[in-house]
C-alpha cells in the first residue's frame, strides 16, 4: 500500500530535486520487415513504426498529466540496420535510404529519438556492416532524429580492431560533416563494448534479435533526489550513506516501475525493463558530480573519485533491484562532461582530465561520454582512445563506450554549445603522443581468459 507520506516525498522529489522518467522507450523488431527490394523495405519500415509506435507520445504526455510525473523524452528503438538492411543495401547509399525512412516515420509518430542505426561487430564485420559504418557519417548529417551506435568488442568474443580504426576516421568524418553546427552529428554515434539489447538511453539504444517484437522500456533518472539525500548524511560513516543511497534508488526506481506498467498497460506492448540510470542535464542541482562532491570531495577528479563513484554505482543497482524485478539496460551512474554542470566546472577547474575520467569508467555504467575534444584530432588517436574504453569493458566484463566530439575549427579551452539535455562542454586535450603503428594494425584483439566458461 502507497500511503500520504510517500505520495508527499514523492511530489517533492518531482517538484524540488529534479526527478523524472527521462525516456520510454518502444524497442520494435524489423526483423519482419526485411525484404531484397529496397523499395519494399523502406515501405515495410515506414509502416510497422508508424503502426507500433503511433499511440506513444499521447500516451506519454496523458501518464505525465495523470500522474504528475515528467516524461522528458519518448524514444523508438529498433534492430539493428546492418541486420535488416543486409539483404537489400549493396553500398553506403542504400543504408543512407533507410536512415532517412526512419527519421521520416520518427518525425510522424512525433518521438525525440529513434536508436539502432546500428551494426554489431564484436568479431567482425560483413560487407553490409562495414557499408552501414561507412554510411554514418552522411545519415547523421542528413537526418534530424537518428542515432547510430557500433558495438565493437564483448568480453565473449574480443576486440575487432578493424572496426576501431575505421570508427576513428568516421567520427572525423561525421565532425566534417556537421561542422556547421559544432560537429553536433558526433553526439549520435557512440561505441560500446558489451552493449546490452535493451537499453532505453540515446545515442545506444537498439532492439536486440532476442527481443519480442514490440517491448516497452523506461529509463528513470534521479541524480538531484540522490544528491539532496546524501546531503543529508554529511559527516556519517559509509554505512550510513550506502543506505541512504540505496534507499533513495529504490524510491525513483518505484515511480519508473508506475510508468512502464502504466505505458504497457495502454499500449498493449509488454513491458520490458527498467534501467535506473543517473542520467545529468545541464539544469542545476542534476548533476552526478554534484552527489560526489556532496560525499565530501573538493572537486570531481580529486583523489578518492573513483571509490566514489562505485560506491553510487553499486548502491544504485541494489536499491534498483529491491524495486523491480525487471532491472536492465545500463543503470547505474552516467558520467557526461558536456550534460553535467559540475562535471563541466570540474574539467575548467584542472580537477577532471580524459585520462582521470577513464579510470572512472572502470566502475561506473558506461564510459567516455559526450566529450569535446579538438578538432585537428587524429583519427588513429580517437581509434587509441577506442581501444582502451573497449579494453576496460572486455577485461571487466561490463558495458563501455565512447562518444567523443571532435569539434571542427575549436581547440583547447574554448567552449562549444550543444542545446538542450546535450548542453555544452569545455574542449578537453587529448594525448598528442602517437599511436598509429599500433591501432593499424588491423585483426582482432582476442578475448581475456576468463570468457572461457563454457
Amino acid at each position: 500500500m502507497i500511503n500520504i507520506f510517500e505520495v508527499l516525498e514523492t511530489n517533492h522529489m518531482i517538484q524540488q530535486e529534479n526527478l523524472d522518467v527521462r525516456t520510454i522507450t518502444i524497442g520494435i523488431s524489423l526483423l519482419d520487415c526485411i525484404d531484397s527490394n529496397l523499395d519494399r523495405l523502406n515501405e515495410n519500415i515506414y509502416r510497422k513504426i508508424t503502426t507500433i509506435a503511433k499511440d506513444l507520445v499521447p500516451v506519454g504526455q496523458a501518464i505525465e498529466r495523470e500522474f504528475g510525473i515528467p516524461i522528458v523524452n519518448k524514444r523508438i528503438s529498433v534492430t539493428p540496420i546492418g541486420l535488416i538492411g543486409a539483404s537489400a543495401c549493396h553500398c553506403p547509399e542504400d543504408f543512407v535510404s533507410i536512415a532517412k525512412t526512419l527519421d521520416a516515420a520518427a518525425k510522424e509518430v512525433g518521438v525525440n529519438f529513434l536508436g539502432g542505426y546500428s551494426a554489431l561487430v564484436s568479431k567482425g564485420m560483413t560487407k553490409a556492416d562495414e557499408d552501414l559504418i561507412r554510411s554514418i557519417p552522411l545519415a547523421l548529417s542528413q537526418t534530424e532524429y537518428i542515432c547510430s551506435s557500433v558495438n565493437v568488442g564483448s568480453t565473449k568474443t574480443g576486440i575487432d580492431m578493424n572496426a576501431v580504426r575505421l570508427l576513428g576516421d568516421i567520427i572525423v568524418e561525421t565532425a566534417n560533416r556537421t561542422k556547421d553546427k559544432d560537429s553536433l552529428g558526433c553526439a549520435k554515434l557512440v561505441v560500446f563494448c558489451n552493449a546490452p539489447d535493451d537499453n532505453p538511453f540515446m545515442a545506444g539504444a537498439f532492439h536486440g534479435v532476442t527481443e519480442g517484437d514490440a517491448v516497452i522500456n523506461v529509463g528513470v533518472s534521479g541524480p538531484g533526489v540522490v544528491k539532496n539525500a546524501v546531503e543529508q548524511c554529511k559527516g556519517k560513516d559509509f554505512e550510513v550513506l550506502c543506505e541512504t543511497v540505496k534507499k533513495t534508488a529504490f524510491k525513483i526506481t518505484r515511480v519508473g516501475q508506475l510508468v512502464a506498467r502504466e505505458a504497457s498497460r495502454r499500449l498493449g506492448i509488454p513491458f520490458g525493463i527498467i534501467d535506473l540510470s543517473l542520467a545529468p542535464t545541464p539544469a542545476i542541482g542534476d548533476s552526478i558530480s554534484d552527489i560526489l562532491e556532496q560525499m565530501g570531495l573538493e572537486r570531481t577528479g580529486a583523489p578518492g573519485t573513483t571509490a566514489a563513484l562505485a560506491l553510487l554505482n553499486d548502491q544504485v543497482k541494489k536499491g534498483g533491484v529491491m524495486a523491480s524485478s525487471y532491472v536492465g539496460g545500463l543503470s547505474g551512474a552516467f558520467i557526461p562532461v558536456s550534460e553535467d554542470q559540475g562535471m563541466i566546472h570540474a574539467v575548467q577547474a584542472g580537477a577532471l582530465s580524459i585520462e582521470k575520467l577513464e579510470a572512472m569508467t572502470c566502475v561506473c555504467s558506461v564510459g567516455l561520454d559526450m566529450i569535446a575534444i579538438p578538432g585537428d584530432t587524429k583519427p588513429t588517436t580517437i581509434a587509441g582512445i577506442i581501444a582502451d574504453e573497449m579494453a576496460i569493458g572486455m577485461v571487466n566484463a561490463k558495458t563501455t563506450a565512447v562518444r567523443l566530439i571532435p569539434v571542427i575549427g575549436k581547440d583547447v579551452g574554448e567552449m562549444v554549445e550543444f542545446g538542450g539535455l546535450l548542453g555544452y562542454a569545455p574542449i578537453m586535450p587529448v594525448s598528442r603522443f602517437d599511436c598509429s603503428e599500433f591501432v593499424n594494425r588491423g585483426g582482432r584483439i582476442p578475448a581475456p581468459i576468463h570468457s572461457f566458461k563454457n
